[in-house]
């Protein structure tokens, strides 16, 4: 049942509605609990104490307390504010909000489910290229039906991001929130990244999250396309049409292939937390040896500087560092230098 109390202006509020909003709350612990102990203190406060009359120090601060019942009128002609037990107020706000949590988590699990329920019946029913082997997925249906696959996961993902960095901000902790549940329910999980990513503070934050979970990082100096693997049934890999369209693979030989490409490549990274002077020295090495790589292939600077996974500015001071140590001003002079130097620049 709700209560209503008077208000320093008069009005009465409704305890149970005023009493749970997050407004209410805030001004609670701003000023309402000092002007509460101050009450408490004192037995009681006159009602025409400066510091609650309109325009004082505590006047929200005591509209707040009227409104959640913690204080009341008392005296001859109401002249004064006293104190209620808060035990009191506490069971007629906070268990009403606690009962309505246990009742969303019980609907939320009907929901659930519930959805489990029309998702395999969707997959006896579905037609036979979205059930087979092979389906396209096309944006912007994508990323729901990889967050379908990540809440599905059971034992493992492996994922291979291409980008040097992640979104910031709320999709940066939505996807660390997601990562975590997963790890939580006993998922394992292994990402692999280029050694640009180092770089990024965003990916940094998400590493840092994902490792203190217990997942596992890795960067490699080799480009490689994006994929992900569920359980080791399904992979998710881009399409040749391009970013816009998807290609889950469900066949389990192409499936295995794609694990095993992916393990070789995992061998081959270093654990992103690794910050020590050898491994730093062994990435640079790695850095330098594939600009050098993509010189004598002759790719375009948007072409390597996507495949190192750099803006086209930093490949370029890459390209510079080489003139520097091969002394010379030109890129002509630098693949002359590269030439005669031969595969042991490679190597270097």
């Amino acid at each position: 049942m709700s209560k209503r109390q008077p208000t320093p202006s008069g009005e009465e509020k409704n305890v149970t509605d005023e009493g749970r909003t997050p407004r209410t709350r805030a001004l609670l612990e701003a000023k309402g609990i000092e002007l509460f102990e101050l009450i408490a203190e004192r037995g009681g406060i006159p009602a025409s104490d400066a510091r609650i009359i309109q325009g004082g120090e505590f006047a929200d601060a005591l509209a707040t307390l009227a409104e959640l019942g913690l204080v009341r009128r008392s005296g001859d002609d109401d002249a004064s504010w006293v104190p209620v037990d808060p035990a009191t107020v506490q069971a007629q706000i906070v268990a009403p909000m606690t009962q309505e949590g246990i009742r969303l988590l019980q609907e939320s699990a009907e929901w659930a489910n519930n959805f489990t329920a029309l998702r395999n019946a969707w997959r006896r029913s579905a037609p036979d290229d979205e059930r087979g082997p092979f389906t396209y997925v096309h944006r912007p249906a994508i990323q729901p039906f990889v967050d379908s696959l990540a809440a599905e996961c059971e034992f493992e993902a492996l994922t291979a991001q291409p980008q040097n960095r992640r979104a910031g901000g709320d999709a940066l902790a939505e996807t660390i929130a997601k990562e975590q549940a997963m790890i939580k329910r006993g998922v394992t999980m292994r990402t692999l990244y280029q050694h640009a990513a180092r770089r990024s503070s965003e990916t940094r934050e998400y590493v840092s999250a994902i490792a203190a979970a217990g997942g596992e990082v890795r960067t490699l100096d080799e480009f490689f396309n994006r994929m992900l693997i569920f359980d080791r049934r399904i992979a998710v890999i881009p399409s040749p049409d391009g970013v816009d369209v998807a290609v889950a693979v469900r066949e389990p030989s192409v499936v295995a292939y794609l694990v095993d490409v992916f393990e070789r490549a995992w061998e081959r990274g270093r654990p992103f937390g690794h910050g020590d002077p050898s491994t730093l020295k062994d990435i640079a090495s790695e850095q330098r040896s594939m600009t050098l790589r993509m010189l004598i292939e002759g790719h375009s600077d948007p072409a390597a500087s996507k495949r190192l996974g750099v803006s086209p500015r930093t490949y370029a001071g890459y390209v510079a560092d080489l003139k520097e140590e091969y002394g010379v001003d030109t890129r002509f002079q630098l693949g002359y230098e590269i030439g005669r130097s031969g595969s042991s620049a490679l190597d270097d």
